[in-house]
């Protein structure tokens, strides 16, 4: 019969009759009812734990009254697979039906064949379409079926990772019924009218939720998506304060390339563990659309350095595109993903296998959120949790609550949607939205293009939202036929929506749904602003930013401050560069980029840069020759319409020549400075600034020189290149003297927004995207001539020194170990507030006296050739020495920023992997200790990862951010939270203490558990596993090793 396991999401095989009616640890099967005179009553098919016994339930729900469904044809054996099956009813049953009936491999004799007939509505059998997961009703024989069970695959492998089906067990939808066609003259394609249901609750849901509403109805099986969880998506006005856990299943999944390559990794080793455990490696693969996006940092004079640095990468990731079905690799130099995204991959609405549906996705970095601004429902998730639903598994959520943030009035003309974008992220970091969607209304949203709103939208982590949505209106339309979307295709795309709800005209308040809080921001009020030094939600207005800077440079070492005596304001560090001697001091600019998915995604701005620059040029202005100026665009239609529009020779005056399609200088990946620049810096201990378009500028993050980093709008990026200050108040002073000696103030060469979008309507055109993206897949020669294996297992290089195979699985096993207390753990690091992800594990460059350097030096590499810690992701040796590695993470235990820690044994100052494997050594576990916002920033999954190698089992913190507690959990980390009120500071704790944490048998979501000091102090912290199914992750060690398992049994 197989074995049953209490935590399995697989329902066991069993009987086509009988109920499994439990007797002292046994099945007794009852037989079929008397009528049914050749079944044999009375035989036992198996055994059963109480515990086992006591998490069973029926998969029927009993209001149908009627048996359980199986595959159409069933014989109860696994055997037979042909005509129709009854579903029947059925007599009395016991007060609490136990066991789902599924294709049985037990010994239950077939049923007569006289005794079938059609099943009855809303029983029809349920066949899950692979690509999204649209159950499919049909009362035939899905042909996978017949397939499956003539090679003898067994049911409950092929549930998982089949591409056919999941579960194999067809269950009736219970909301068939209100499948109809979106068209009459076309009923085989069809969609799920979600206002039958109830309108007077559906009509006053958020838009947003109503995209969780129709996912849940569309894969309603009443296993992984029950009845009532459609009952508690529909009833959110309530539910909403509940903490009440609903299932989503996204139609797809996007992978950015440092953080997908340890995802493709992990699929790889994954496969390698299921044949290791006896299994069919094949299974472990996608289930739904994966779209792999492959940046390039250089464009084709750099092409031959990007590909013979990345080599091994490619041609792993190459391998991965033929050994994974549904996997699409998007080649170098196509553009950053969330770009590609929203011009190209992105449906907007699904027309798969003649359903309609609302497209909607997950992706491995945080700023998938991007695409809510064309109105798809999508955010970021660690990796580890991409993988789980890419092989078929919905996300469990607490269902959000939605603030909803009403625009009005018109923005001045010299606003810039990064200004309007700043404004709000400073504007919902105080109004609080972490864990929560936020839905944009009101007549305001009209003013802005998909452009604008995406820029929005793609902040959203920046203000600690899980989604920031704008439903789909009529400018959605427009941009969908501007960037080539087949117009008969665009025409569906409304039709759908219209006739389901969710298609918005922001001007009618009769649409306004209900939320759970409404902000409001008048759109004329909001200022030219950037934001610093430190992080993006501190605003500052321009007009006052020379104020601001000089205000930080003396207070307190902070988020505001870098503590530079009075009397050290003004100094200054003169140097040599190219035969010329120049003069640096606190504020100069050294860095300026125009960067990042933020805005270079954005005609508006861009093209407004590259007209100021050509007013610049004309003007006679220049930028200094030693400030590291670049240009990468998100994709290859901002290009093409710089370069046509006529403004890209000025950029390229300027310094701002394309260096390529990636996220380059807001993930630190700027390239170094001009030697005699860095000296001076770090001679003169000045203050030395970075501006970008990006959309974080974390200490040490852009670049390990610039203590001050300031995001701004591209025009206000260029302005400032050109004074080369920060301390410049542009209203009152020139940024220079045109030919004539003549002062030249800002707003002399600042465009118009009439002048903008003169150009914007000329040259950003339908035909220049579907000119870029009709070739995306093919353009790169050098990634088409890459050779890569076929094998569906990975054939593993031990001299690579970028792919490696991770230990995460090595000592798998199948059986389950109940949890263990963590006795007597140190302190690996204390921390403060706000360490970000960047911290934990950066993604910029290998230090040259880093344990990460002496690794890669040890194998014969030079410092030239050790690359990133981003492009390193697929090798677990070297991220896990980079694990807590950047230069500027503040370790309470040595009061000064640095890439060490204590090891309290023997009080030694060490490397935080060298302090880490000492522990190790001596059989210590690990925690650490932090602040508010733990593991806020990047979606980085090696930020789990790598504390999970060194040996730490709990972090203990004061809140964190979302994704990061999801990886965390991921990896079978212990996320624990102090008790509101509460933090190290008034517990008393200096981390010095040895931690003992209790962790019972009987774990239930956001328990309380006891800590216990050596010094004899106890108190309580709240463990943050916030569903059942992430305590089931938990007890498996991990969402990884749970997959494997339920491969494997």
């Amino acid at each position: 019969m197989g074995k049953l396991s209490p935590d399995s999401a697989i329902p066991m095989p069993t009987c086509a009759f009988c109920y499994w009616e439990l007797s002292k640890g046994s099945y007794t099967c009852t037989g079929p009812p008397d009528n049914e005179a050749s079944a044999v009553n009375g035989h036992t098919v198996g055994s059963l734990s109480s515990a086992t016994r006591a998490t069973m339930a029926l998969a029927v729900d009993p209001e149908d009254g009627g048996a359980p469904a199986l595959p159409a044809g069933s014989t109860g054996d696994g055997r037979g697979m042909g005509g129709a099956e009854a579903v029947r009813p059925r007599p009395l049953r016991p007060p609490r039906p136990l066991v789902p009936a599924l294709a049985a491999l037990s010994r239950c004799p077939p049923r007569p064949r006289s005794a079938r007939r059609p099943a009855a509505p809303g029983q029809l059998r349920r066949s899950v379409e692979a690509v999204a997961g649209t159950a499919q009703h049909t009362g035939t024989r899905p042909a996978a079926w017949s397939a499956r069970a003539s090679r003898g695959i067994p049911t409950e492998l092929s549930a998982f990772f089949s591409r056919d089906t999941w579960p194999s067990v067809i269950m009736s939808n219970p909301f068939a019924y209100l499948a109809e066609p979106l068209d009459p003259a076309q009923p085989g394609k069809k969609f799920f009218n979600l206002n039958k249901l109830d309108y007077s609750r559906y009509g006053r849901l958020p838009f947003s939720i109503r995209v969780l509403l129709e996912a849940a109805v569309r894969n309603c099986d009443k296993f992984l998506v029950k009845k009532e969880d459609i009952e508690n998506i529909l009833n959110w006005n309530v539910t909403q304060h509940m903490n009440i856990e609903v299932p989503f299943k996204p139609a797809r999944v996007i992978l950015q390339d440092f953080t997908g390559v340890p995802s493709v990794v992990d699929f790889a080793a994954m496969r390698d563990a299921v044949e290791k455990l006896g299994g069919d490696p094949e299974k472990i693969n996608p289930i739904c659309p994966v779209d792999f996006n492959r940046r390039a940092d250089s464009l084709q004079k750099n092409q031959d350095l990007e590909f013979e640095r990345n080599r091994e990468r490619f041609e792993f990731l190459k391998w991965g595109s033929k050994a994974f079905r549904n996997m699409r690799i998007i080649p170098p130099g196509s553009g950053i993903i969330h770009q590609v995204n929203l011009e190209y991959l992105a449906r907007v609405v699904f027309d798969q296998d003649g359903y309609y549906y609302p497209d909607s996705l997950v992706g491995t970095d945080s700023h998938t959120t991007m695409i809510d601004g064309l109105g798809v429902l999508g955010w970021g998730v660690g990796g580890i949790e991409a993988e789980a639903v890419m092989l078929g598994q919905p996300i469990s959520m607490v269902l959000p609550q939605v603030i909803g943030y009403r625009l009005m009035g018109k923005p001045h003309p010299l606003v810039t949607s990064t200004d309007i974008v700043l404004t709000i992220t400073k504007h919902l970091r105080q109004v609080g939205v972490v864990g929560k969607f936020v839905e944009f209304f009101g007549p305001g949203v009209a003013q802005l293009s998909i452009a604008d709103r995406a820029t929005i939208a793609n902040m959203c982590p920046e203000y600690g939202a899980t989604a920031t949505f704008f439903p789909v209106d009529e400018v959605s339309i427009k941009y969908l036929v501007q960037t080539g979307r087949d117009e008969s295709k665009v025409k569906q795309i409304r039709k759908y929506l219209q006739a389901v709800g969710m298609f918005r005209d922001y001007s009618d308040p009769s649409q306004d749904p209900d939320f759970t809080q409404v902000v409001e921001l008048d759109l004329k009020t909001v200022v030219p602003c950037c934001s610093g030094p430190k992080r993006p939600q501190d605003k500052v207005a321009v007009s006052d930013m020379k104020k601001d800077f000089e205000s930080c440079l003396g207070a307190k070492q902070g988020f505001k401050g870098f503590q530079v005596a009075p009397d050290h304001h003004n100094d200054h560090k003169t140097f040599i560069y190219n035969d010329s001697e120049f003069t640096l001091s606190h504020g100069s600019v050294v860095i300026a980029a125009i960067t990042s998915c933020t805005n270079t995604s954005n005609p508006s701005v861009m093209l407004g840069a590259g007209l100021l620059a050509k007013k610049a040029v004309d003007a006679g202005l220049n930028v200094k020759p030693y400030v590291k100026t670049s240009l990468s665009p998100g994709s290859g239609v901002v290009t093409y319409y710089l370069r046509e529009s006529g403004v890209m020779p000025y950029l390229s005056q300027l310094g701002f020549d394309v260096v390529g399609y990636g996220c380059m200088t807001c993930i630190g990946n700027s390239g170094p400075l001009p030697e005699p620049v860095v000296e001076a810096i770090t001679q003169g201990d000045l203050v030395a600034v970075g501006v970008l378009s990006g959309n974080r500028n974390f200490e040490g993050r852009v670049h390990p020189n610039t203590r001050a980093n300031y995001l701004a709008s591209p025009p206000l990026v260029i302005a400032y290149a050109i004074a080369g200050t920060i301390r410049i108040d542009f209203e009152k002073e020139p940024l220079g003297t045109n030919a004539k000696g003549q002062p030249v103030f800002l707003r002399d060469i600042w465009p118009t927004r009439e002048e903008i979008q003169a150009v914007e309507r000329q040259y950003v055109i339908p035909g220049m995207f579907t000119e870029v993206y009709q070739k995306i897949e093919t353009v790169n020669a050098s990634w088409n001539a890459l050779a890569a294996p076929s094998d569906k297992l990975y054939l593993w290089n031990p001299k690579s020194t970028y792919i490696k195979s991770p230990p995460f699985f090595e000592n798998l096993t199948l059986d389950l170990q109940p949890p263990k207390s963590i006795v007597d753990a140190y302190v690996l690091l204390n921390l403060g507030d706000s360490v970000t992800t960047d911290h934990i594990s950066p993604a910029g460059n290998i230090a040259r006296n880093s344990p990460a350097a002496r690794y890669l030096t040890n194998r014969g590499l030079t410092p030239r050739e050790f690359n990133s810690y981003g492009s390193r992701r697929g090798n677990d040796a070297i991220m896990a020495r980079g694990t807590f590695a950047n230069i500027r993470l503040l370790n309470r235990f040595l009061n000064k920023q640095a890439p060490q820690t204590i090891h309290l044994p023997s009080g030694e100052t060490l490397d935080v992997f060298d302090a880490a494997e000492r522990y190790q050594q001596e059989g210590h576990p690990l925690i650490v200790l932090a602040g508010k916002e733990y593991g806020s920033g990047s979606s980085r999954d090696w930020a789990a990862k790598g504390p999970f190698l060194l040996g730490i089992k709990a972090v203990l913190a004061e809140s964190y951010e979302r994704i990061h507690r999801s990886n965390l959990v991921g990896m079978g980390v212990i996320p624990l939270e102090y008790l509101p009120g509460e933090n190290a500071d008034s517990l008393g704790l200096t981390g010095r203490e040895r931690y003992t944490i209790i962790i019972p048998e009987n774990l239930t979501p956001r328990m309380h558990v006891q800590v216990k000091l050596d010094t004899g102090k106890t108190f309580q912290a709240v463990i943050r596993f916030d569903t059942d199914v992430e305590l089931t992750y938990f007890h498996n060690g991990g969402i990884l090793n749970y997959m494997i398992r339920k491969m494997a049994k």
